[in-house]
């Protein structure tokens, strides 16, 4: 993220040639450390990746925190137009709520455990739906 800033306008044409190209950006970790909202319309953006702390604290000690998080950066992503992936996702509770508040997405283990690259690919992301 700190790469997008250093050079802007740079970043801005390179992911708009990319896009061009049919390769989508997403923002990773995105309400942790760097992130700034100011990606979200700067920047052709696909989708957000709700950092996995937050997906954990759904079903822990942390649930009205995290829901609260989630539920803003759900809402932002859908105002927007881009979509949301959750990470981490580990438990049916988790995957329940996210789809309830718009996740379009989710990764973690509840899907798979981390496998050779050739299987990966082929089951990057699983629909929420």
């Amino acid at each position: 993220e700190v790469a997008l800033l250093d050079d802007a306008p740079r970043a801005l044409r390179l992911l708009k040639t990319l896009r061009g190209r049919g390769v989508l950006a997403l923002l990773d970790d995105f309400g942790t450390g760097f992130s700034a909202l100011s990606y979200l319309h700067r920047f052709p953006i696909q989708a957000l990746k709700i950092d996995r702390s937050f997906v954990a604290g759904l079903d822990g000690e942390t649930r009205a925190e995290s829901l609260a998080l989630v539920r803003a950066i759900s809402a932002l992503a859908g105002t927007l137009g881009i979509d949301t992936i959750g990470e981490g996702i580990e438990t049916q509770v988790q995957r329940d709520i996210l789809a309830d508040l718009g996740c379009q997405f989710g990764q973690g283990y509840l899907y798979g455990r981390p496998a050779p690259a050739p299987i990966l690919v082929a089951d990057a992301l699983a629909p929420m739906n």
